[in-house]
Parts: structure tokens; C-alpha cells; sequence
């Protein structure tokens, strides 16, 4: 398996938009640079496109929201409620849609149909962890 560190927000794959002529744009304005750091931390270490059935495993490490922090002197600890998993938008299913969208278009493999198996999960990064992503791709034979 091959597992590298993504840098960056990681943002939904969002619906498209009609913009006129033919023409269909991202509605999400974040969803281009995730992609492009995907494809940058990918790139070199897949020296073959892999062509049969493939296995992505994603845990996304999310920005917490200050809310999330005590305050005055303490306001570099978390609260004790501070949950470890984000449970609010953006949608994990739209995160994974993009990240796929991204290795794909990289040539990890030659389309996100041939991932057969995908494992996500969708963490507040902390000290320990930066915000992005910890991903896997693996082929399954």
C-alpha cells in the first residue's frame, strides 16, 4: 500500500453549476486547490497506473473551530467535550468523491470505477495531526 500525507483543507466535491454555453462549473470554489495539493503529494510515487481493482483508505483531518478551545489562559487546551470525530458539513462522501476525482485524474489508477473497496473517516486534527489527509491506495488482487 502506498500511503502518503496530503496539506490543505480537504473540501467536498461539490454539485456542478450551468454557467451558459454548454458550460459547467464546480459550485465549490475550495474543491480545485484540494485536488491540486492531492495530486502534488501523489506525485512520483505511483510509477505505473494501476488497472485492476483498487483499495483507498482516507482519514481527513478537519480544522477545529475555536468553539472547540477553553478560553483566557487556557484557550490553547481543548474543552473536555471537544469531539474527535466531525459530525457537520462538509459531507465525508463528497470529501472521498474528490479525493478519488484527484488521484484518478493523476493517473494513481485509470478510473475512480475500479475502486472496489474505500475506508474514510473524518477526524478534528490536533496538535499530534495537521489539517489534510492520510491516504492509502493499494491494488487488490
Amino acid at each position: 500500500m502506498t500511503v502518503f500525507f496530503v496539506h490543505g483543507v480537504p473540501a467536498p466535491q461539490g454539485s456542478k453549476k450551468y454557467v451558459g454555453g454548454g458550460r459547467m462549473v464546480e459550485s465549490s470554489a475550495k474543491v480545485g486547490p484540494w485536488r491540486e495539493a492531492v495530486k502534488a503529494a501523489a506525485q512520483g510515487l505511483f510509477t505505473d497506473t494501476i488497472t485492476g481493482p483498487v483499495r483507498v483508505t482516507v482519514d481527513f483531518y478537519m480544522p477545529r473551530p475555536k468553539s472547540h478551545y477553553r478560553t483566557g489562559r487556557n484557550a490553547h487546551l481543548l474543552r473536555d467535550n471537544a469531539p474527535l470525530y466531525v459530525a457537520v458539513k462538509p459531507d465525508i462522501d463528497k470529501c472521498v468523491r474528490a479525493t478519488l476525482d484527484a488521484l484518478g485524474d493523476m493517473g494513481a489508477f485509470g478510473d475512480d470505477a475500479q475502486v472496489a473497496r474505500v475506508s474514510a473517516a473524518m477526524f478534528y486534527a490536533d496538535a499530534a495531526t495537521r489539517v489534510g489527509a492520510v491516504i492509502g491506495v493499494e491494488a487488490l488482487t
